[in-house]
């Protein structure tokens, strides 16, 4: 392969030019075409000089010669300051640039950093001679100076600066081939507690020298569970969750880690790597909660007082207690020994019992561990008397019980702890008022508080009250309560009725609803205003269909017997009633009502004459609007409880829409029905008895009527005054709205809309909008100034659809602020203009005339009145 520069460097001092600058042989297979820069060469400001400026070709030739591909201002150039980057281990004989000097100067001398590496050609050639080595020396700073015949500088030195890049030519070390360590079992995850480091020759500042760490083996490993992780940037070794869980001395006291560590991140297969081993001890975690702690409240001992510790497996950690918010004062603290006190002496029956946490942090704040559960119990001391449920209980037991009888149970209470020698209480009866007929009539069980009748039955008329004293009681404290025993009277007497019959009584069978019939009275021998005194009375016979009723006076124990619902002769004309008197209290046993508690009383009915019964007072019927005369609608059925004839008819058909057959009750349509005027018939049936006196009924029929669809579309409003500014600008349109009489279906209206005649589709256009509106357009500009009237059939889609053809006027006109104006024009029956001002002359002239007559009229009036007033002397007789 022949590779030829495209530029020729310039001869110094008229040398020939050299056949190696201009092509090389290269061996097959041997070399690469490569840069021998990474990026664009920089000035000695740091400023970026364009692209890579040039390539070189390694060859393996015996004259190891170099072959560059030069262009002026990009390998070669002036001297100046410049830096150069290049990558360490490129192979030697390579063009890094040409310097060019103007005369005198004939060569160029290289001082520096050169560690033999570098030198410079007398044409000013820069050539790398060895490969470099980033880890030996990062950067060369180098001078070039260019000088003449006799060694004497011309121009600089110009600082060179060669900048190595690192190539990954380092594998990373560990420091140390095996480490140990050691970590306490529960500790917290995450927490480093040992690292390993490894270092890489290689430049930090890249992949090369940037390192990752991984567990690759644990052992021994634990159904595949990995309790250790490490940070893969800083080798941090630490617990996994598991870890912290699971970690026991007890069933495997180490382990043993295989950590590897690469270069280029971790992300590069041809990354270099290296291995250490981890052991790893696991020590007794001392951080553990205490036991369960008591104390004994109400203590009078000097606080604080020491009641547990917490210890962290190293010294330094801060220790504090967490949990604690809710309570309003907390009375427990931890000094950093570990060491916990209770501040303050203890109420139990405010708190019996404390749960906290104790919490380990390190010096940064972060917790060490979990926090440790602190459980404290406050322990009972017989601090509370015993308290009585209420100022006084009260009992009550009937007169009748038995020795031995329960009468009520008595629950003191006292607020030491429950089951314990401090809250047990024990009762006993101190007192007794009165003491009829004797002293120790009750007995109160000594640890339950039950109270039971001791001696004998009570009476009420010996005491109907006892008051006792109880002292409650407990090992150190006695309490007194108050306990109030009423004697209540027991039902053993039944209901006498005053008298067995209550003879008999005549009513017609229309007596008001409410009346007072009869009057009955029965007395009891128990106790006034008990339940076992109190009468109620009932029928038990007689009035099977429940039209009377009984109310008992409270005071008198009297009964008001009562019409309930109307007497009715045809059905019942003799009522045979049983009352019985009873209490609303049960009888004591042994004790039975008897005929004493019971009285007859015969109330015969009388007919009257009634008017007809109507089986239902509002009939009801449903037909469509469009039924045709004689329709039957419904009937009505009506009796006359003497059971004469009925007949039947209508009342308040306003409408003239119905007729009734008198005999039958069957209504029928008698006129054309119409839903829009009137959806709810309604009108009165009246039920009149033949003969007789005639007494007549009245109910209502209702009839509802369907809807038929028998109602032309119309406009839903005047549409009168519609105007469009003439002349047109630009096609207007307008909306207008459609409306129907008829019943609306769930959906609302579905008009559509057409115009009424073709002849208007050439000028006009109308569009459906919804179900009801729709827009009339102009189609075009050219209309006359007058009034058109545009007729549009709206069709409403019903069953079967009915359509109604409307009218919309539209004038054009010339519009004046927005107005429509137009000008006057003769109109049959209105004047004209010039027929206006002669009907105005016309008129004055007539009001002159009758001015001027009146006025005349006056002035002859005047003079006559003169003549009138004038001495006979005066008077001149007119010549002849």
């Amino acid at each position: 392969m022949v590779l030829v520069s495209t530029r020729r460097p310039p001869h110094p001092r008229g040398r020939k030019e050299r056949p190696w600058l201009q092509q090389v042989n290269k061996p097959a297979g041997r070399g690469e075409l490569q840069a021998l820069q990474d990026n664009s060469w920089c000035d000695a400001s740091g400023r970026r000089r364009g692209e890579p400026n040039y390539f070189v070709i390694n060859s393996h030739s015996e004259n190891n010669k170099i072959t560059v591909n030069s262009q002026d201002g990009k390998f070669s150039g002036p001297l100046k300051p410049m830096t150069f980057p290049i990558r360490e281990g490129q192979e030697p004989s390579q063009l890094i640039f040409q310097f060019k000097a103007s005369p005198p100067a004939v060569d160029f001398r290289l001082t520096g950093e050169t560690d033999g590496i570098f030198e410079i050609q007398p044409d000013g050639f820069l050539i790398l001679t060895k490969a470099l080595d980033r880890e030996t020396r990062a950067v060369h700073r180098l001078q070039v100076a260019a000088v003449d015949a006799h060694g004497a500088t011309v121009e600089g030195p110009v600082p060179i600066t060669i900048e190595v890049k690192d190539i990954n030519d380092n594998r990373p070390m560990f420091l140390q081939p095996r480490y140990e360590g050691s970590v306490r079992q529960n500790s917290r995850p995450g927490k480093p507690f040992m690292y390993v480091n490894a270092t890489d020759l290689d430049d930090p500042a890249t992949p090369n020298g940037q390192l990752v760490y991984q567990i690759i083996i644990q052992l021994p490993s634990v159904n595949n569970v990995m309790y250790f992780q490490i940070n893969n940037k800083t080798g941090a070794i630490s617990l996994t969750p598991e870890g912290s869980q699971e970690l026991d001395p007890v069933k495997n006291p180490s382990y043993n880690l295989m950590v590897l560590v690469k270069d280029m991140e971790g992300q590069n297969e041809n990354s270099f790597s290296d291995t250490t081993s981890v052991d790893i001890f696991v020590k007794e975690n001392i951080w553990k909660a205490p036991e369960p702690v008591e104390i004994e409240e109400n203590s009078t001992e000097p606080h604080p007082i020491k009641i547990t510790q917490v210890r962290w497996n190293e010294p330094g950690a801060q220790y504090s207690l967490a949990g604690v918010s809710r309570l309003p004062k907390f009375p427990f603290s931890i000094d950093q020994e570990g060491d916990i006190y209770v501040t303050e002496p203890l109420d139990r029956e405010k708190n019996d019992s404390y749960v906290f946490y104790a919490v380990a942090n390190d010096e940064q704040g972060k917790p060490l561990a979990r926090p440790l559960k602190i459980s404290v119990k406050v322990t009972d001391v017989n601090d509370n008397p015993p308290t009585c449920p209420s100022t006084k209980t009260v009992f009550e037991v009937q007169e009748n019980e038995i020795i031995g009888s329960n009468i009520g149970t008595l629950i003191a209470h006292d607020m030491d702890q429950k089951s314990t020698a401090n809250s047990i209480l024990q009762y006993k009866i101190v007192e007794q008022i009165p003491t009829i007929p004797k002293d120790g009539l009750f007995l109160v069980q000594t640890y339950s508080g039950v109270f039971q009748l001791a001696q004998q039955s009570l009476k009420k008329q010996y005491a109907p009250q006892y008051n006792l004293t109880v002292e409650v009681s407990d090992k150190d404290f006695k309490t007194l309560c108050s306990v109030e025993i009423n004697v209540i009277d027991i039902n053993n007497q039944i209901p006498i009725f005053e008298k067995s019959n209550y003879g008999n009584l005549t009513l017609a069978e229309d007596t008001n609803v409410g009346s007072t019939i009869l009057t009955i009275q029965a007395t009891d021998a128990d106790e006034p205003f008990t339940g076992s005194s109190k009468i109620l009375y009932r029928i038990t016979e007689g009035d099977s269909e429940g039209r009377l009723e009984i109310d008992t006076d409270p005071h008198t124990n009297a009964g008001y017997v009562k019409i309930k619902k109307p007497l009715d002769f045809e059905t019942t004309p003799l009522h045979n009633i049983v009352f019985k008197a009873e209490n609303p209290e049960p009888l004591v046993s042994g004790v039975e009502y008897n005929a004493s508690s019971f009285a007859t009383f015969r109330l015969f009915v009388t007919n009257v004459n009634e008017p007809p019964l109507f089986s239902q007072q509002v009939f009801q019927a449903k037909v469509y609007e469009n039924a045709t005369i004689g329709t039957k609608l419904g009937n009505v059925t009506a009796k006359d409880p003497e059971g004469l004839n009925i007949s039947y008819s209508l009342r308040e058909d306003k409408r003239g829409w119905l007729k009734i057959n008198p005999v039958t009750g069957e209504i029928f349509s008698a006129g054309k029905l119409d839903r829009e005027t009137e959806s709810l018939y309604r009108v009165q049936v009246v039920a009149t008895e033949i003969g007789h006196s005639s007494l007549a009924s009245v109910a209502s029929f209702h009839l509802t009527l369907m809807d038929v669809n028998d109602n032309a579309p119309r406009l839903a409003k005047d549409y009168t005054g519609l105007f469009f500014c003439h002349p047109l600008k630009a096609p207007e349109s307008l909306i207008f709205e459609a409306t129907d009489d008829d019943q609306r279906s769930f959906r609302g209206p579905q008009f559509t809309f057409a115009l009424g005649s073709e002849s208007l589709q050439k000028d006009w256009e109308v569009s459906r909008i919804n179900g009801t509106h729709a827009r009339l357009s102009t189609r075009h500009t050219h209309f006359e100034e007058r009034v058109y009237d545009i007729s549009v059939r709206i069709n409403d889609m019903g069953r079967p659809p009915t359509e109604g053809t409307v009218s919309l006027p539209i004038t054009f006109c010339t519009c004046v602020e927005g107005r429509c104006f137009r000008s006057v024009g003769y109109q049959r029956g209105k004047p004209t203009v010039g027929m206006a001002v002669g009907i105005l002359l016309t008129v004055f002239l007539v009001i002159g005339i009758i001015l001027a007559v009146v006025f005349i009229r006056m002035k002859k009036d005047k003079g006559k009145a003169k003549t009138e007033n004038v001495q006979p002397s005066e008077v001149r007789p007119l010549s002849s």
